[in-house]
């Protein structure tokens, strides 16, 4: 069974940084697609990052946010710069695996206003 999990979060302050990992436990060469989507409270879930593993492509609407993979560890990072209090929610990696979508758990991020 396919597992991402999620790692990092916690509570920051305004202006800081924060990197989220995530643990894949298969090959990220069987995604088609790899990112973090994340949830405030009240709203719906939307993209944050996602790119190809192994090439260069990402696509990400927030140029404070930044993936990075590392294959020996076989994990997933998130890079989030001058954090706001708007950025609070949950984060959740995602993957896109043979047409179907698999989520993390979600980790908690929050920066208190």
């Amino acid at each position: 069974q396919v597992q991402l999990v999620e790692s990092g979060g916690g509570l920051v302050q305004p202006g800081g940084s924060l990197r989220l990992s995530c643990a894949v436990s298969v090959s990220m060469y069987s995604f088609s697609a790899m990112g973090w989507y994340r949830q405030a409270p009240g709203k719906e879930r939307e993209p944050v990052a996602t790119g190809v593993f192994d090439t260069n492509y990402q696509d990400s609407g927030k140029p404070r946010f930044t993936i990075s993979w590392d294959s020996a560890k076989n994990t997933m990072a998130l890079q989030m710069n001058s954090l706001t209090p708007e950025d609070t929610a949950v984060y959740y990696c995602w993957g896109r695996q043979n047409a179907e979508e698999v989520w993390g758990q979600g980790t908690q991020v929050t920066i208190p206003s």
